[in-house]
């Protein structure tokens, strides 16, 4: 993989890093939180692939239509699936098995179904990030109380739909052409347009919880869709089997700048599991 799609990719999970860091100061209804940073991210990203479409840079076509509607239902798929392992099942079970699993079904899917050509020693290097994110993430079955196979399950459906979007979108953006930009604002209107109705349900709350999350919501919309369009971008250049592993570095990033910023332990377990991760990008540099 050249090393300045690698780069792209790199500082997108620095991206991706910070704005979940910054999801985690948010206070109150989690639906409010979600409606309420897409909606900032389609003000700021849909202006844009207007521009692009009434300049006649980009055009509005079916195909653009019909790849933001299905990425935004595989988006509302994984956070609905999340959220409700989230709720029935541990974090630290679910966590480190959804992040695991999303990369490696992607690269299985990428290399045996779409036949992408990857030599031996960057497929290695892909396992290797896989095996340094799980080894920040932690061991899901230590110190249970209870049964993990409940987490492990909702953890195995979140990335299958982590898969799912990651194929589409490289999909989209390498066999239909389209725009990362154009493409992902476009994903980003509908992904509001379907969170709607919820958040409407509860609109006497809406002004208190973006007043409360008025610095988490503004970080969380100009990072995540700068993020995901810098994933775009590389998925033009690079197989999506090695994109996908290469963008969950961002697992490390955070788990580093939660240890400083929180105090977190086990700094010399996320120290090991950062090295290996770049063992595994020096591979897949390759």
């Amino acid at each position: 993989m050249p090393s300045e799609t690698i780069a792209i990719v790199l500082v997108a999970a620095v991206a991706h890093a910070v704005w979940n860091l910054a999801s985690k100061y948010k206070r109150g209804d989690t639906l409010l939180f979600v409606w309420s940073y897409t909606c900032a991210s389609a003000v700021l990203c849909v202006p844009i692939g207007l521009v692009m479409v009434t300049t006649g840079t980009r055009q509005l076509s079916w195909p653009l239509l019909l790849g933001s509607l299905v990425s935004a239902a595989f988006h509302l798929a994984y956070s609905v699936t999340l959220q409700a392992g989230y709720d029935r099942a541990e974090l630290s079970v679910v966590y480190p098995i959804a992040r695991g699993t999303g990369p490696v079904l992607t690269m299985l899917f990428a290399i045996v179904v779409l036949q992408e050509h990857i030599t031996p020693v960057a497929i290695l290097g892909a396992l290797v990030v896989i095996a340094g994110i799980l080894l920040v993430a932690g061991n899901p079955f230590a110190g249970r109380h209870r049964s993990p196979l409940p987490g492990m399950l909702w953890g195995a459906a979140t990335g299958a739909s982590i898969a799912g979007y990651t194929l589409w979108d490289s999909y989209s953006v390498t066999g239909l052409h389209l725009a990362p930009v154009s493409y992902y604002a476009g994903t980003l209107l509908l992904q509001t347009l379907m969170l709607s109705p919820g958040a409407l349900r509860r609109r006497a709350r809406i002004p208190t919880a973006v007043r409360a999350n008025a610095g988490p919501i503004l970080t969380v919309a100009v990072l995540s869709p700068l993020a995901y369009i810098l994933v775009l971008t590389a998925m033009r250049t690079a197989p999506v089997a090695l994109v996908a592993p290469l963008r969950e570095s961002s697992i490390v990033i955070g788990s580093l700048l939660a240890w400083r910023l929180f105090r977190e332990r086990n700094l010399a377990r996320r120290l090991a599991g950062a090295g290996i991760v770049l063992a595994g990008i020096a591979a897949i540099t390759l």
